[in-house]
């Protein structure tokens, strides 16, 4: 295999990997998947290291010439649509149906795969929130209070905040603003069960998809991996948190300790 053959394999691989784990991807996926381009180009000798914000990709060519991709991404947002629309590319790729130019600018265009209309996340945390707080034992009165907190909370952060606050403040806040409209819908006879209206209102902020892989990556022996996005999740609950209880102490004490 001639050098150029290896590094467009290389490209089109870390590429790939760059786009999974920027979107979410478990580690092993991600090694995984960039092993697995890399074989259907013909590169046998390839190593890929991964980590939670970066990846270490070494190839060597049929003339013992080296090649390496170093790759920086930092932590965002879950992308679930990226990840299965690389992940059904991977296995095109392995079945010979692209040529590395043609798989390049594939991923490219799953790159620039634009996010959901933003009225559609609006609309999606406010029925999340709802569904989640008759989950947990709210009534419909309280789900409704629940649809208008996450609704809300989706509206000051992509239209209010537009990702001009830090991933604390951003938490923090979102936390308090929903803790602040159910306990004062709550004050005014509106929703018979706090707690459950919080708890289904808070829903839209917690890491879930980060939380599962961090423990899914921890299973799989990737410690630093797993550990850096655990601890990722666990300063995001703890910032949610923060947030709620903010408001529930300033509420008491205005209150005068009165009961929720």
């Amino acid at each position: 295999m001639n050098a150029e053959s290896t590094r467009e394999a290389l490209d089109v691989a870390s590429l790939a990997g760059d786009i999974l784990l920027a979107s979410g991807a478990e580690i092993f996926r991600v090694e995984e998947t960039i092993d697995r381009i890399a074989r259907a180009y013909g590169v046998n000798s390839s190593d890929a290291f991964v980590l939670s914000s970066g990846i270490f990709l070494t190839a060597e060519s049929g003339k013992k010439q080296e090649f390496a991709r170093v790759r920086h991404i930092p932590l965002s947002a879950a992308r679930l649509d990226k990840v299965t629309a690389v992940n059904q590319l991977s296995r095109e790729i392995e079945e010979g149906l692209h040529a590395p130019k043609e798989a390049k600018a594939w991923l490219l265009d799953i790159q620039r795969m634009p996010d959901k209309p933003r009225w559609h996340q609006v609309l999606a945390s406010g029925v999340g929130s709802a569904c989640f707080c008759f989950l947990f034992g709210g009534d419909v009165v309280d789900s409704m209070v629940a649809f208008l907190s996450g609704f809300v909370l989706y509206f000051y952060l992509l239209y209010l905040l537009r990702g001009r606050m830090s991933k604390i403040a951003t938490n923090i806040s979102g936390g308090a603003l929903v803790t602040l409209i159910a306990v004062f819908l709550y004050q005014a006879g509106i929703g018979h069960h706090l707690d459950k209206v919080i708890i289904g209102s808070i829903i839209p902020l917690v890491p879930g998809v980060n939380f599962t892989n961090a423990i899914r990556d921890i299973a799989d022996q990737d410690y630093i991996a797993g550990s850096v996005r655990m601890l990722d999740a666990l300063l995001v609950t703890f910032c949610i948190a923060l947030g709620v209880g903010l408001i529930i102490t300033g509420y008491h004490q205005l209150a005068g300790g009165l009961q929720l």
